[in-house]
């Protein structure tokens, strides 16, 4: 879940509430979205030398699994501690067909379920899968989907499923500007307010969720029946001294939660809610200030915020947040946070011509002895993707050109293959199995004249598969060890990635992505080593739209997401 929701969802409400151009006017115009040739031609681009570079995923190491997760292939939104959207399970790989019903299983959920956690195994040998959304806490039977209980949230009315389906059928039935002013509209109606989109699920099977000014608990009445009511177990609001909203969740290795919030803090807080401690990052004296102009300007909470994304961990207690300028690497010992250089941490920047800092979740790469970076895409208008060393600098290593530290691995530019690509910028973070790191394009392809600004990405919501705003272009990058440097792998337009985060599984060398084709939503398969399209499966209906939340796999490698109003899961592998 890298996605900065949050970010996301204020960019919605934002145009929903400012609708400065004629949606249903006669003589529409158009203009492109920094997207010239490059949504015409059909391009794969290869390595500088006409190599192939793709590194062995094993030369990398794989990310360390952490006991204190939920024993399940999806504890926390992007996977892993490390945050990497990537899995040895090994998924499907086609072929590539339209979907049936019979191919598929659905559930309802109601509005805002952004992700989903599988439980460890209870007595009896099943699981549940958790999601939290804006109306409720929901617990599935993993085997069918049917839903098992539902914590109301309060002062929350649960959307029934009558609702929601009339909602996605009148979206089926629209395109164009009636298809975009009515995203508008269920943005919203349906996203307006929320919070508590981060999460994990721990060992113990409690589902910890980060609303903006506490983190709540919520297990099983009954530890041991999967079917048992869902009970807020504990709360834990966010200490006096301490600033901002929570902007994530993740867990050390030694089974604490790590809370970042908007004002540059970071908590290391207990399970059982008994202790913690907190620390700021450096810089973030100016945080509060910062935040507070952005919301005297009108800007809403979560677009512009000194740090507006999750944390990865790694198992030698190290947690890498991103401020508003800054990578920033956190010491924690077991029982202290330092940001002191001779505990082994450090302070980087990055280039920010935006002046809104990263769009990304940290995300971790390389494991063990291996090179071991730590990536982000920065907030330069043409998006780099940065590669910084998390331990020590090499001796001798050369500064990157035009990098604005000597920390910094890797830099290179999020030009989906085009060269003349002047701006392009996402939510998401960075995808990474082994050596590699894949981004996508979020950016619409075309905007309406007069549309604002600050709800640009809301096309590529509810309408992101009509031809009109459906993105394109995926590219992935890779470190090579040998030569020491960063490259790129190979990019394509042949595929849109709408607005979901992508897996990859690295068993089946295979990254999965929700897209659009013709005007349907699909299923997408790209090829890990080339970024050839594999298969794609036609599920044409909005109710399949992940709306900006992530891919993931269940136990058995098939395909599952959470959607608009619901959850789905692909049946056929």
């Amino acid at each position: 879940m890298n996605i900065s929701f949050r970010s996301l969802i204020a960019a919605l409400i934002v145009s929903a509430k400012r609708p400065l151009w004629n949606l249903m006017g006669a003589g529409r115009s158009f203009v492109r979205a920094g997207l010239p040739v490059f949504l015409i031609a059909t391009l794969v681009v290869a390595c500088s030398d006409g190599s192939d570079t793709t590194i062995s995923l094993d030369g990398a190491g794989t990310p360390p699994s952490n006991p204190y997760l939920a024993d399940s292939v999806a504890a926390i939104p992007h996977g892993d501690s490390a945050q990497s959207d990537s899995t040895s399970v090994v998924g499907p790989t086609g072929p590539t067909r339209a979907l049936e019903a019979e191919d598929l299983t659905y559930q309802h959920l109601g509005p805002g379920h952004f992700g989903m956690a599988i439980s460890p195994e209870y007595p009896d040998g099943r699981r549940v899968i958790w999601s939290n959304g804006g109306d409720r806490i929901s617990k599935l039977d993993y085997d069918t989907l049917e839903v098992l209980a539902e914590y109301t949230l309060p002062g929350k009315t649960l959307l029934d499923a009558a609702t929601a389906d009339a909602e996605i059928a009148q979206l089926d039935g629209l395109q164009g500007d009636a298809l975009a002013q009515q995203g508008l509209v269920l943005s919203a109606k349906y996203l307006a307010g929320l919070a508590g989109v981060y999460y994990l699920l721990d060992a113990d099977n409690t589902l910890f969720v980060g609303g903006l000014k506490s983190i709540l608990a919520y297990r099983d009445a009954d530890p041991s029946d999967p079917t048992s009511p869902i009970e807020l177990a504990a709360e834990f609001p966010i200490p006096s001294d301490v600033g901002g909203q929570f902007v994530g969740a993740n867990m050390t290795f030694d089974g604490h939660l790590v809370m970042p919030t908007s004002e540059g803090w970071l908590l290391v807080v207990k399970r059982d809610f008994s202790a913690h401690t907190a620390i700021q990052l450096p810089g973030a004296e100016g945080a509060a200030a910062y935040n507070q102009a952005q919301l005297d300007a009108g800007r809403r909470p979560g677009t512009f915020e000194w740090v507006r994304n999750s944390v990865a961990v790694d198992a030698d207690g190290s947690i890498y947040a991103a401020s508003l300028e800054h990578m920033h690497k956190v010491i924690w010992d077991g029982e202290n946070l330092s940001t002191d250089p001779a505990d082994g941490a450090w302070t980087a920047p990055y280039l920010n011509s935006t002046g809104v800092g990263t769009g990304a979740t940290p995300t971790l790469m390389g494991f063990g002895d291996n090179d071991r970076f730590v990536v982000i895409t920065d907030g330069e208008n043409l998006m780099n993707v940065v590669l910084y060393w998390r331990d020590a600098i090499p001796a001798g290593w050369a500064t990157v050109p035009g990098a604005p530290s000597n920390r910094i691995a890797g830099q290179l530019p999020a030009n989906m293959g085009d060269p003349s690509l002047i701006a392009i910028q996402t939510e998401q973070s960075v995808v990474v199995g082994g050596y590699g790191a894949l981004v996508v394009n979020n950016a619409p392809a075309t905007i309406p004249v007069g549309f604002p600004a600050a709800g640009v990405r809301s096309l590529v919501g509810f309408s992101g598969a009509d031809p009109l705003f459906a993105p394109s272009g995926i590219q992935k990058f890779s470190w090579n060890p040998d030569r020491q440097q960063f490259e790129q792998a190979w990019a394509t337009n042949k595929i849109s990635s709408v607005n979901s985060v992508p897996q990859v599984s690295t068993g089946s060398n295979t990254v999965y992505t929700v897209g659009a084709r013709n005007g349907d939503w699909t299923v997408e398969g790209i090829d890990w080593s080339t970024g050839e399209p594999t298969f794609h499966w036609v599920t044409g209906s909005n109710r399949y739209n992940t709306l900006f939340s992530g891919m993931l796999m269940d136990q058995e490698g098939r395909i599952i997401h959470t959607t608009a109003f619901g959850i789905v899961r692909y049946d056929t592998l």
